[in-house]
């Protein structure tokens, strides 16, 4: 089973999941008419739609690709993560307003031993679910599963400092303290909604993933061949669980096609060993000039015009510059 079916198919149960934590919750505020709760439960509402909006952007970002779409369909799921923390702050916004109009007219709480009870049995449901959820986004290279376990665990904690205030009310009495409870968590939750709206923002802009290119650099460097004499250009474009990298490798200039292919296979099975088979390449070969002999460390050279003189680390910075490494002697 591909990547993209197994994450359709994580989907599914989270969706499932988000449906029946969400009647849990509804029936949690009916109890008790806490508006805490209905915070609890409104994000829920959001979480139930998200989850429906994610399964059906994996399912388009599952399609091979086509004419239309070369680089397949991956994009989906930027604009799914960006929908889902774009309603996650309106949910924000609403949980703030009817925790003041609650403040202004206060409703009696009622039963909150049985809303607390319902409110935990959601919480470390959600929290497994989101873990399975990151787990398997990053292993697969999906935001949007990524965005979704984020989500999820974010309402484990704001529902566990729900129903640590809901305990505090039950033990004082002080029913104001609901709306307090319920503002307090509001702020949280748009937090949460921003920071996942920002995170699809930048896959849709294509900003540069620090993490994932300090991962690969990093591989590249400490993995280095002695026919990998320079290594520039390199640019890394995530389309959903694709991870699409180009870049510049120069070999020694009299290796045959056939040769110079076979440093790139090297290359090319060295990340996908570690970053699974959701990653392609668009690898050139450049052959190595005079100058490239400073920095290249292969040993008894037939053609060596200068001695080796310093090796030049690969990081961020000279790795994704589009010139040659080179140094002054």
């Amino acid at each position: 089973m591909t990547s993209a079916l197994i994450n359709l198919r994580v989907q599914k149960i989270v969706t499932v999941v988000a449906v029946s934590l969400f009647l849990i919750k509804i029936i949690a505020w009916y109890l008790t008419s806490s508006v805490a709760i209905l915070t609890d439960a409104l994000e829920s509402t959001v979480n139930v739609i998200a989850g429906f909006i994610t399964l059906f952007s994996l399912y388009i970002a599952a399609k091979p690709k086509d004419s239309n779409h070369p680089y397949g369909h991956g994009k989906a799921e930027f604009l799914s993560a960006a929908l889902e923390g774009s309603l996650i702050i309106v949910a924000g916004f609403i949980i703030i307003y009817e925790a003041l109009i609650n403040l202004v007219y206060p409703r009696e709480l009622k039963k909150i031993d049985w809303g607390i009870l319902l409110i935990a049995f959601t919480a470390v449901i959600n929290y497994v679910t989101g873990k399975y959820c990151i787990y398997i986004g990053k292993r697969n290279n999906s935001l949007a599963l990524i965005s979704s376990g984020k989500h999820l665990q974010s309402d484990t904690w704001s529902t566990l400092g729900i129903v640590a205030g809901l305990l505090l009310i039950w033990i004082t009495k002080l029913q104001w303290l609901d709306a307090a409870i319920a503002i307090g968590f509001a702020f949280f939750i748009i937090f949460t909604g921003y920071n996942i709206l920002r995170s699809s923002i930048a896959g849709i802009m294509d900003e540069a993933d620090l993490d994932l290119l300090k991962r690969i650099v990093g591989l590249l460097e400490h993995n280095r061949r002695e026919n990998w004499i320079d290594l520039h250009n390199l640019r890394i474009i995530k389309f959903g669980n694709t991870i699409h990298i180009d870049c510049h490798l120069t070999v020694p200039w009299y290796l045959n096609v056939r040769e110079a292919h076979a440093e790139i296979d090297a290359l090319v099975t060295l990340v996908q060993n570690e970053f699974g088979e959701s990653v392609e390449f668009f690898v050139h070969a450049d052959a190595c000039l005079d100058f490239s002999c400073r920095i290249c460390q292969k040993e008894n050279c037939p053609v060596r015009k200068f001695p080796f003189a310093e090796r030049v680390e690969w990081t961020i910075e000279n790795i994704s510059s589009n010139k040659r490494h080179s140094i002054e002697c």
